[in-house]
Formats: C-alpha cells, structure tokens, sequence
C-alpha cells in the first residue's frame, strides 16, 4: 500500500440547500477507499467570488482526508461526489453550483498537470477557502509559495471579504 498523505479540500455550495448538500458531501467523502476523513471545519457563509451577478451566497468549509490514493485517484473520487450531486460543468465560470469539492493540498506536492495543478492556483488568494482550512490547520505549509508560508500566514495576506 502507498504511503498516505495529507490532502486538503474545500469545499463549495450555493444551490439546492448549501448546508444539505456539505453534510451528503461529507458523508460521501468518508467512505472514500483508501482514505479517512480526519477533520472538518465549520460552515462559512460566503459572498460568491466572481462570475454572474445575482448568486446566493456559498457556504463553504475545509475537510482534511488522509490517503493513500494518488492525486489524480483522488480528484476522480471528488468529481464523482459532485457528478452524483447534480454538479453541472456546462456552467459560466465561477457560476452557481450544488457542490465544489476542491483538492487545494496534497501533502508537499506540487504539481502541473492537464487536469490538475497542486497546490490550488488560486488558494493564497481565496479567503473562502483559506478561512474554513485555517480553522483546522493553520500550520498547515501550503507548498510551491515560498518561505514555508502557513495557511495562516496566506490568510493574514488574503484580501478579506464580508463573512457572516
């Protein structure tokens, strides 16, 4: 069996009772082979970053999963949660969703790939993640950043929104 890593998760919601559909998220995520669910933040209410006008607000939280699955293994299990919650991919960019499941760390890795880029691109910059992943892992080094930068040290960085 392969080592197991430490991954980091976000995770999204604006459609379709947000609350509702975090809770059928983590239950789905704990039954990931190969994985246990090890920690969850609260819920976050959220103004949308971007994309159309008009959107209800998220609610977002951070989840820690230790796994021995690769990174690409990891995403394909994250995406069918999504797909089995309605997620629509033919949306606008940034548009309202039932369910985002983000793989914003995975270990020290850092990765370019067609599918998948570690850390997150844009996590240093998404206090709606950075928020909820502080709460359970403030310590935790977000890699590729430099300096060995923490998530706490990101969110103290982060331009900060209005949270409720």
């Amino acid at each position: 069996m392969p080592a197991r890593v430490l991954a980091a998760l976000g995770l999204g919601s604006n459609l379709g009772e947000p609350r509702a559909q975090l809770d059928q998220a983590l239950q789905s995520l704990r039954v990931v082979p190969f994985s246990k669910l090890l920690q969850v933040s609260r819920y976050y209410r959220t103004p949308p970053a971007g994309g159309p006008p008009g959107q209800d607000d998220y609610c977002n939280a951070a989840a820690l999963l230790e796994t021995a699955l690769a990174p690409l293994e990891l995403l394909a299990h994250l995406q069918s949660i999504e797909d089995a919650q309605g997620r629509d991919r033919d949306g606008a960019q940034w548009g309202p969703r039932t369910l985002d499941l983000d793989l914003l760390c995975f270990g020290d890795l850092v990765l370019e790939h067609p599918r998948l880029r570690l850390p997150h691109p844009a996590l240093a910059q998404r206090d709606f993640a950075l928020l909820p992943l502080a709460e359970i892992a403030p310590e935790l080094v977000i890699p590729g950043l430099g300096g060995a930068r923490a998530v706490a040290d990101a969110l103290g960085a982060a331009p900060l929104k209005v949270w409720r």
